[in-house]
């Protein structure tokens, strides 16, 4: 399964527009490749470099298997994210440059949970339901 966005370049430089420095909004995205039989797909921004270890921007499920998100829209059912909200939280490292992972996930089913679940709820729901998974890795530092 294949994750893309036209504002960024995996491995490249998100726009400030989609940081806590700019906008605050989520990018656009595009997905490829969701195999026959996708129900629903999910999709977790996260920072593996963060000094408390992973941490979640955006946790959405429940996402009709489309083609495209577009940017500043809530395609499905949203979760709690690491600031403690219901919301895309963009990336706003403390310092220096981090790494920021778009996985999307298709899944076989719809999780049908509530929307204050968490990153780590959602990943043990969704086991033995994917499909496909893709990744687009975008990177933000601040001094």
């Amino acid at each position: 399964m294949l994750i893309s966005s036209s504002a960024f370049d995996n491995g490249s430089q998100i726009p400030v527009r989609y940081t806590c420095d700019g906008e605050n909004i989520n990018p656009p995205l595009e997905f490829g490749n969701i195999p026959e039989g996708t129900e629903s797909l999910v999709l977790i921004i996260d920072d593996p470099d963060a000094p408390s270890g992973s941490f979640t921007h955006w946790v959405v499920w429940d996402i009709p298997p489309v083609s495209r998100i577009d940017e500043n829209s809530v395609p499905g059912t949203v979760g709690m994210n690491s600031f403690g909200q219901t919301a895309y939280g963009g990336p706003c490292p403390s310092s220096g440059m981090h790494r920021y992972q778009f996985m999307v996930f298709a899944l076989d089913t719809e999780l049908n949970l509530t929307g204050r679940a968490s990153a780590d709820q959602i990943e043990g729901s969704m086991q033995d339901h994917i499909l496909a998974q893709g990744l687009l890795t975008g990177r933000y530092g601040r001094t």
